[in-house]
């Protein structure tokens, strides 16, 4: 007897191969897992304005480049402009450039972005910037409030927390206040982040507040800790980041360089909108040109919409196999009902039922006479065939007389299927009489609606185009079912008799 374990370890395989692919897909793609999920995205527009002094002018802005959001479009607007977008190690900034700039400038750059969740990102310990050198004045108070404080922490993130409250204290002492007054409040808790060897930088920030308009960048301080960045806003004393605040530039270079004009700033506006989730994930893959992803949405639309009703076909399946091999159901041919299931879908099942149940007794009928005269198999389910499409297009034509649109989607049937279906119901009345031929049609009818209803769920539907991994796990299970040799549920009631009475 030949072993079954290699079968089971191929079907333990098929089945978390399929489970693992999609869970990664939907993870790693942002693949909704549900139809209809919504994300939130927001819309924003930066004016760079300056006055041109006549000469060639040349404006270097900082563009964003935060792991917590994902940058879905992007374009910029600036007439008479040359544009170039330059990216050095992660570091993204864009650069007009024109000979004569005379007057008012004004240049615009739009990005939508995507929140992504991931606030935090492990990143290499930073090499610790060189100890600050403060001015003889200030160095015994900085050296006496940095001791002071640092004697109450313990880590980097808790010596950052207790310094930024005691640069904010209401109380502040003489030391302090002598250095406030000739530091910003940011540049002294970086300067004495510094002089503990302590990597801290200075990066630039947009809060995101719905439908605000000349919003500007805001000075935050990164503190690194246990492989992250811990944000700080130093002047409102609050540690922590929230989702709504982007990291515009983290480069430690000023966001806005203007050669050739003065009087330069940048002004933002920002809009919160809702999107599908689903269209946006297309969007970011479009956008990422990622060689390794077989997504089906990189075919034409054509193809797509094809690949959407094959990929339905293995539900079907799926269900015809339960049905038949364990709950013992008996149907007119073999994968019959799947074909039907699918026309279903086309026709709405009401409209195809009643479709169905017309055109196989208006061919069992002709099939009758048929099997009179004796013919020959090819010649007799050719006439079949040929009566079927007759069959279909008089009730189509009747449909369409009567204003019953429903009816001419029947065209949706597969003929051939109808025709060797009406043969074998024909063959099986002769043979068996009319009480097979009323279980094996009712059969393949339940079946079939029963696959129709697996088949036109929105969310299996989803699964199967977006998730193909979703099909090796129908393959294992298919596979599973077919190894199956014991009762069918409908064989149990011949053993009722041996239950007795109790």
């Amino acid at each position: 007897m030949h072993s079954r374990k290699p079968f089971y370890i191929l079907v333990a395989l098929l089945f978390i191969s399929g489970l693992v692919s999609s869970i990664y897909r939907g993870i790693e793609h942002n693949i909704p897992f549900l139809p209809g999920e919504q994300v939130q995205s927001w819309a924003i527009d930066a004016k760079v304005s300056f006055n041109g002094t006549g000469d060639a002018a040349e404006v270097d802005f900082a563009l964003p480049n935060d792991p917590a959001f994902d940058i879905l479009i992007e374009n910029a607007s600036s007439p008479g402009y040359g544009l170039s977008i330059n990216e050095d190690n992660g570091v993204r900034r864009a650069v007009w450039s024109i000979r004569e700039a005379i007057g008012n400038q004004s240049l615009y750059y739009r990005v939508t972005l995507v929140p992504t969740g991931k606030l935090e990102v492990n990143t290499e310990e930073p090499q610790a910037s060189e100890p600050y050198l403060w001015p003889v004045t200030e160095r015994s108070a900085a050296e006496q409030i940095i001791e002071e404080v640092w004697s109450r922490s313990a880590s980097n993130l808790s010596f950052g927390q207790q310094l930024m409250a005691n640069i904010n204290d209401a109380n502040q002492s003489q030391n302090m206040s002598l250095l406030l007054s000739s530091n910003t409040k940011t540049n002294l808790f970086v300067n004495m982040m510094s002089t503990k060897g302590i990597p801290a930088r200075i990066v630039y920030g947009l809060s995101l507040e719905d439908q605000r308009r000349r919003q500007q960048l805001q000075k935050y301080v990164q503190v690194y800790h246990k492989g992250t960045w811990e944000l700080f806003d130093v002047t409102n004393n609050i540690s922590g980041r929230n989702d709504n605040l982007v990291i515009w530039d983290s480069s430690g270079k000023s966001p806005l360089d203007v050669i050739g004009g003065r009087n330069s700033q940048v002004n933002f506006s920002m809009l919160q909108d809702t999107r599908p989730a689903l269209s946006t994930s297309i969007d970011m893959m479009q956008n990422a040109q990622d060689g390794w992803d077989f997504s089906l949405y990189q075919l034409p639309l054509e193809e797509q919409s094809l690949f959407k009703g094959i990929l339905l076909i293995p539900i079907g399946v799926l269900v015809v196999v339960f049905l038949r091999v364990i709950i013992g159901i008996k149907t007119s041919g073999t994968f019959m009902p799947v074909l039907i299931a699918m026309a279903f879908i086309q026709t709405t099942l009401l409209t195809g039922l009643i479709g169905f149940l017309l055109i196989v007794a208006f061919g069992l009928m002709i099939r009758s006479y048929l099997s009179q005269l004796n013919l020959l198999l090819i010649s007799r389910i050719s006439a079949v065939i040929i009566v079927v499409i007759f069959i279909i297009g008089l009730f189509t034509l009747l449909s369409f007389k009567l204003g019953l649109s429903e009816g001419l989607t029947v065209t949706f049937f597969p003929m051939i299927i109808l025709a060797w279906t009406i043969e074998r119901m024909s063959i099986l009345w002769e043979e068996e009489g009319p009480r097979s031929v009323f279980v094996a049609g009712g059969g393949s009818l339940f079946v079939a609606t029963l696959a129709y209803l697996a088949m036109s769920n929105s969310i299996i539907q989803h699964w199967v185009f977006n998730f193909l991994g979703i099909h090796l796990v129908i393959l294992a299970t298919v596979l599973v079912m077919g190894q199956y040799t014991g009762y069918r549920l409908t064989e149990l009631k011949r053993f009722k008799p041996l239950a007795g009475d109790k």
